[in-house]
């Protein structure tokens, strides 16, 4: 995994405020707070709501938190993962993981866009809806493949969440195809959530729920829209360039054998 190092540190302001409020967002109810780390638990298929995500230094010895938390893991069935970010502590935290056997996995993008300055001018190819938080989660696992038990446990993260969100879906006639959601935690826009089904990808579907959920956020006088996409999913990271989303900062996982998920 090579990471340009101007996104592996960058520390800015702007960055920071996307990655606290990106913390924010449907986070799961499955989490402690162990010396300075947010340990999550979540039954679900995210990573992010179901890994270790080291915000501060605390005062414990490192090699002693990793094996803690391999414990708190082992004991709830769920794979050790830790996320890191340009603001993981202490600072040489991936480093030691990657010394203790850890390997780097799911290299994940955060992109950034001026939504005040955002392209407009995007072609509506397809029926967008809104949809509650229920309706979504169940077109969400759908399109994943989830289970019952992982779709559920997604519904929960987003309903449960303190900061307010929007959810749509693309329909072609009675299918729902595609869909996605929007954060708006003051003048900063997440979105989430997005997937579109096999058989509509590169049809300009996605395009079109993007450009509707920037539209809410311009109309909720946000001004900075954020996403996170992985680095290897060309096709969306060019999708979103096309709005004039460009790269922030990198985030990725240590894990001591690759977990699937997203992100």
């Amino acid at each position: 995994m090579s990471i340009p190092p101007a996104l592996r540190e960058n520390r800015e302001p702007l960055a920071a405020r996307i990655e606290s409020a990106a913390l924010s967002v449907a986070q799961p109810q499955q989490q402690i707070f162990y010396d300075g780390w947010i340990l999550r638990y979540s039954p679900g298929k995210a990573r992010r709501a179901r890994s270790v995500n080291a915000i501060g230094s605390g005062v414990l010895p490192t090699a002693g938190k990793i094996a803690h938390c391999a414990e708190f893991y082992r004991q709830r069935r769920l794979p050790l993962i830790f996320r890191l970010t340009p603001f993981a502590q202490p600072p040489r935290l991936d480093s030691a993981l990657a010394d203790a056997g850890f390997a780097a996995v799911g290299e994940t993008r955060v992109m950034k866009l001026d939504i005040t300055r955002a392209e407009r001018a995007v072609p509506k190819v397809t029926s967008i809806q809104l949809l509650d938080v229920a309706r979504f989660a169940q077109l969400f696992g759908a399109l994943h493949g989830l289970d019952a038990a992982k779709t559920g446990a997604e519904r929960d993260r987003y309903a449960q969440s303190a900061i307010g969100s929007s959810y749509v879906g693309a329909f072609d006639g009675e299918d729902a195809v595609a869909c996605g959601s929007v954060a708006i935690d003051g003048a900063l826009a997440g979105i989430f959530g997005m997937v579109t089904a096999q058989s509509h990808r590169d049809r300009g579907v996605a395009t079109s729920i993007v450009a509707e959920l920037l539209r809410q956020a311009r109309d909720a006088g946000a001004t900075t829209a954020y996403l996170q996409v992985e680095a290897s999913n060309a096709p969306a990271r060019r999708a979103y360039s096309k709005f004039g989303f460009e790269d922030c900062y990198a985030y990725w996982y240590r894990a001591q054998s690759e977990a699937e998920g997203i992100l």
